[in-house]
């Protein structure tokens, strides 16, 4: 009995230091991840307020439903040219002109853009 109550307390130990390895493997964010969070972030991309996004949470219906985005735009340049400044394909647009304003980053577009397309 005295055995088994040590190899439990071992185990328990072993589990106690393997834990933060496993926490900091999952910490690690791809693309997808940090476009996602950018177009639902409501301070950052704000995506939500006015399109539908496979996922998030009180979408607006302002904007297209995001979905089959590769459909729609099979050049993924394009569609990067219509969130840098969507005015230039349609002049009455309400969508902001997130590169031409700075409202996001060169990087940030490219990753909403990566996080998009792929939906």
């Amino acid at each position: 009995m005295n055995a088994l109550i040590k190899l439990t307390a071992l185990a328990v130990l072993a589990a106690q230091i393997a834990a933060p390895q496993w926490v900091q493997a999952e910490a690690v964010e791809t693309p997808f991840a940090v476009g996602q969070a950018i177009a639902f972030d409501r301070n950052a991309g704000n995506c939500l307020s006015c399109h539908m996004i496979p996922g998030g949470e009180l979408p607006g219906n302002v904007g297209p439903p995001l979905i089959q985005m590769k459909l729609r735009f099979p050049d993924r340049a394009v569609l990067r040219a219509q969130v840098w400044d969507a005015a230039v394909r349609n002049p009455n647009t309400v969508m902001p002109p997130y590169g031409r304003h700075s409202i996001l980053t060169e990087d940030e577009i490219d990753h909403v853009v990566d996080f998009i397309h792929s939906i």
